[in-house]
């Protein structure tokens, strides 16, 4: 389990295909902190620490994960937002993450607002996920909060310091992003789907 708040920014180092796995090598300062075996989610994605060597690990992809996820796309040199999984006892500051990507999604609109920016995000709606106004989403492995909810797209505020520390400063329009949605949403959207 995960909170959607961001501990640090990785660097992908290698990639490296095995029949339908990808191991990735990534770059980071939590690396000296990293036991092998262990669960971090990589713009919330949940993956296993395979390997550890100096200041880098290494992470396994199944074809599963490759389908559902962004993880394809990635390129050497891509920052990666990091997040070890939560400590019982911590406080939860974000929302509860499973690290289970539900889906993927891209960015249709970045606005500079006087000192903060607007994104909007568009997704699939025949998987039946749901946003809700003021809930929680997970975008990248970043717990935020939905504004404008509609059918298939909402909107997240960022602010300076959310900005300056995950890969949101690198997102275009076209951006193709990784979304979890809320537990409590996705409980939703299922009783809607029994009636």
């Amino acid at each position: 389990m995960f909170t959607g708040i961001i501990e640090t920014l990785g660097t992908i180092q290698e990639i490296k295909k095995e029949k339908d796995n990808i191991h990735v090598t990534i770059d980071a300062t939590i690396t000296n902190e990293l036991k092998i075996d262990q669960s971090v989610a990589h713009n919330g994605i949940c993956l296993t620490v395979v390997a550890i060597k100096e200041n880098s690990y290494t992470v396994t992809a199944i074809d599963e994960t490759i389908k559902k996820t962004n993880l394809g796309e990635w390129k050497v040199g891509n920052l990666v937002n990091l997040e070890r999984a939560m400590k019982l006892g911590d406080r939860l500051d974000g929302h509860i993450v499973q690290g289970h990507v539900d889906q993927t999604g891209n960015c249709i609109s970045i606005q500079e607002t006087n000192g903060s920016w607007l994104y909007t995000f568009e997704y699939d709606e025949k998987l039946n996920n749901l946003t809700i106004e003021k809930g929680s989403i997970t975008v990248n492995g970043v717990s935020l909060t939905v504004v404008n909810s509609q059918k298939n797209q909402f909107s997240v505020a960022i602010i300076p310091y959310t900005h300056e520390h995950t890969n949101f400063k690198n997102f275009v329009v076209g951006s193709k992003i990784n979304l979890e949605f809320d537990v409590i949403g996705k409980y939703v959207s299922r009783l809607n789907q029994l009636r």
